[in-house]
């Protein structure tokens, strides 16, 4: 049986912010590039002006600086500002559509115009998900260089007679794999990187007794980075025109997990476009995604 917790009221409240727009600066430094490098265990030269960025490598940029004030006791900003006020415990990024115009260097001044695309809810057997859709354009001093749509959900806390969703086996004909293991270390620099103070990602006390998950949840931006980086391993010198992903399930510190890409030849014989994916350690599937390369 479906469920209804948020009123009428509430939902048509959200839905003011519909359109709402954000402007940001920042400038691509080399330090950021360096560090997120190191974190994922690559020799890469050291950055210097015009040092391309890598794809998805954005994310270093444009990082929410709330006072410390404002902090809620999940270690996210409070609600309300940009984005809607959603009255739900639990908020993930569920997914996100790229695509690349121009490409972003070291050096460069960049400017974000974000606004809220959707918001839209659903009732669903377990209680109210809140779908958040925001649309970013980055642009440099040469001009608009990429595009991505941000899916935002937000949920309630699963109830104690809640049934998990059926899990999906992962594809096993992967052509590239690469075992990734997910200590804590790893999650607290990629949480330093991008100014995340989320606690699932670092404080295991409150991510297993208060959020109920068995260990500290690995990012999922963290995850899409690591597919991208997995298809630039491969493919030396590839460079992506579009990158989408979807999560699945969450992934935990606790075990190993894996990241697996192939060219998808049935939809582009070209070869240019890389089906991606990401398994946990009983494989199954906790990311999709979809690259095409340049």
């Amino acid at each position: 049986m479906e469920v209804m917790r948020i009123e009428t009221q509430t939902i048509t409240h959200l839905q003011e912010w519909l359109g709402k727009t954000e402007t940001l600066q920042d400038t691509v430094t080399a330090a950021p590039v360096k560090a997120l490098s190191a974190t994922l265990d690559r020799p890469d030269p050291a950055p210097s002006r015009g040092t391309f960025l890598p794809e998805l490598w954005h994310w270093l940029y444009f990082l929410p600086c709330a006072l410390q004030s404002e902090i809620g006791s999940d270690g996210h900003p409070k609600r309300g500002g940009f984005l809607p006020p959603v009255p739900l415990p639990r908020r993930m990024w569920a997914g996100s559509r790229i695509q690349w115009l121009a490409p972003l260097s070291v050096g460069d001044e960049i400017e974000r115009v974000s606004k809220i695309e959707s918001v839209t809810h659903k009732a669903g057997r377990t209680g109210d998900l809140i779908f958040v859709l925001v649309k970013h354009k980055i642009s440099n001093q040469d001009g608009l260089a990429l595009i991505e749509e941000h899916d935002i959900v937000y949920r309630d806390a699963p109830g104690p007679d809640d049934k998990p969703v059926a899990p999906t086996p992962a594809p096993t004909n992967a052509k590239w794999t690469k075992t990734i293991a997910p200590d804590d270390v790893l999650l607290f620099r990629y949480s330093a990187l991008t100014f995340n103070g989320h606690r699932i990602h670092y404080d295991r006390k409150y991510v297993t007794e208060v959020e109920g998950y068995p260990g500290l949840i690995v990012h999922g931006p963290l995850i899409a980075t690591l597919l991208v980086d997995l298809v630039r391993q491969s493919i030396p010198g590839c460079t992506l025109k579009s990158f989408e992903f979807r999560a699945i399930r969450p992934t935990f510190d606790i075990n190993v997990f894996k990241v697996s890409a192939k060219p998808d030849l049935e939809k582009d014989s070209s070869g240019k476009t890389i089906s991606i994916w990401a398994e946990d350690h009983e494989g199954w599937l906790t990311m999709q995604a979809t690259a095409v390369l340049a």
